[in-house]
């Protein structure tokens, strides 16, 4: 690395990490990698080859699987910068606040627009939430519940305040969160393939691409999908998630042999042509409600996204050609 692009970059200094139950049955490469946003790949696993990285100060492999407890010491490394947030441009401010789909004193669930990233990063200069913080100055403590991947649109919940984020995150991970989505896949189902109970595990790939696995050393991670509409060579489904995995529902589909319309990482290149032929330019995965109590205040929240208009043009290219 050169001196000069050193010197757009912060250095940080050791730390010592100790392992979560969470994390626990992590292989150390990806730990660092999810920790180290902005390093290279190629720079992580060096520093690990040359023992700067150190988990009960002793050298481990770049495959070492994590324990819960261990100590894991971080050398100093050039940390990349985030890209230089920019405000949202009038376009994005109106098309946010044109999907607002309910708010009250204490939270703000929006229909995210497909192709928008959640949040910042090393090469997006405004996400949803800096968009909406932007738009709501006063929401200091406004933060993102829970994610979704770029590509997918549908109920996206923010919490405005730190009480209400930290409930909302018990919900989710005592999975009293009923989350449903709707997603146009390739062909038709069979009933026993609508149960699917099958381990993920995130890898990264050359590029730093990460890309997910049915791996029996996964997460554990169940998916229930259920006909709703059903074509000649396509099946729009609603699923129902009861784990939150990165690219469940997209892994999950594409194990079954019924990939995602649309989707680019998982998809089928076949069918992701029949779909553009028909209007689709973008994944058919869609955060279609989220229903849940809050308990400190004894409310339900139920709230429903509508389509987009190109989902729902789809549907009906999809129907004219049975």
């Amino acid at each position: 690395m050169s001196q000069s692009n050193q010197s757009d970059k912060k250095k940080s200094s050791v730390k010592y990490i100790i392992v979560s139950g969470e994390e626990e049955g992590q292989r150390i490469d990806n730990f660092l990698i999810s920790r180290l946003k902005g390093v290279p790949k190629s720079h992580v696993y060096r520093i690990v080859r040359k023992g700067e990285v150190r988990v009960n100060k002793k050298r481990i492999s770049p495959f070492y699987r994590l324990i819960a407890g261990d100590s894991v010491r971080l050398p100093p490394v050039f940390l990349a910068e985030k890209a230089k947030e920019a405000p949202p441009s009038q376009r994005t401010e109106d098309l946010l606040s044109g999907r607002i789909l309910y708010e009250d004193d204490n939270l703000l669930i929006i229909n995210k627009p497909s192709g928008m990233s959640v949040h910042a990063g090393s090469t997006v200069r405004v996400g949803v939430v800096e968009a909406l913080r932007h738009m709501y100055p006063k929401l200091v403590n406004l933060e993102l519940a829970h994610r979704l991947d770029s590509e997918t649109s549908g109920c996206l919940i923010l919490a405005k305040r730190k009480r209400i984020l930290r409930e909302v995150h018990a919900l989710l991970r005592e999975g009293q969160v009923t989350k449903l989505y709707w997603a146009l896949t390739r062909g038709q189902w069979k009933k026993n393939e609508l149960r699917v109970d099958l381990p993920l595990q995130k890898d990264y790939r050359d590029g730093g691409k990460h890309v997910v696995e049915v791996h029996h050393e996964g997460k554990s991670a169940l998916t229930l999908f259920q006909p709703l509409q059903t074509f000649e060579d396509a099946t729009l489904m609603e699923v129902k998630l009861f784990t939150g995995r990165t690219h469940q529902i997209r892994v999950h589909a594409a194990h079954q042999g019924h990939p995602i319309a649309g989707d680019d990482r998982y998809g089928e290149a076949e069918f992701n042509k029949l779909t553009r032929k028909r209007g689709l330019k973008r994944m058919f995965l869609h955060a279609r409600s989220v229903d849940f109590i809050l308990p400190s205040l004894k409310q339900r929240i139920t709230v429903v996204a509508p389509l987009d208009p190109e989902l729902e043009a789809c549907i009906k290219a999809f129907e004219t050609k049975r």
